[in-house]
């Protein structure tokens, strides 16, 4: 918990319609890299035998086995997927909110906000 000026700052109660959005994307966010986690492991373990008795270890992708292409290759380049959305999605939030405002202020040379 962080303290900003007087009021506090917490992210399981937010204050503001600004933060209950950004703490819903965070969720949303936070949930597709569960369900990619969740789902990609579940596919494995349903695929993991063939009716005709192949392994799913035995296809490839990228020279690699599915499962181990799955979980070391696409799951850390779904979580980059993700931030970059994200990282998208704060741009354009931020650039109609105050923050955009209070970002591009310099001062001119007598002190003044410009």
């Amino acid at each position: 918990m962080a303290t900003s000026g007087s009021s506090e700052t917490n992210i399981f109660k937010p204050s503001g319609a600004t933060m209950k959005r950004q703490i819903l994307v965070i969720g949303m966010v936070l949930a597709g890299w569960l369900a990619a986690i969740a789902g990609s492991q579940g596919l494995v373990y349903l695929l993991g035998h063939s009716r005709q008795g192949e392994s799913i270890s035995q296809w490839t992708f990228f020279n690699l086995p599915i499962p181990f292409w799955l979980t070391g290759q696409f799951l850390p380049l779904w979580f980059i997927i993700l931030c970059v959305i994200f990282n998208i999605w704060m741009d354009r939030h931020d650039t109609h909110g105050r923050g955009a405002a209070l970002r591009f202020r310099t001062r001119s040379n007598d002190g003044r906000e410009e």
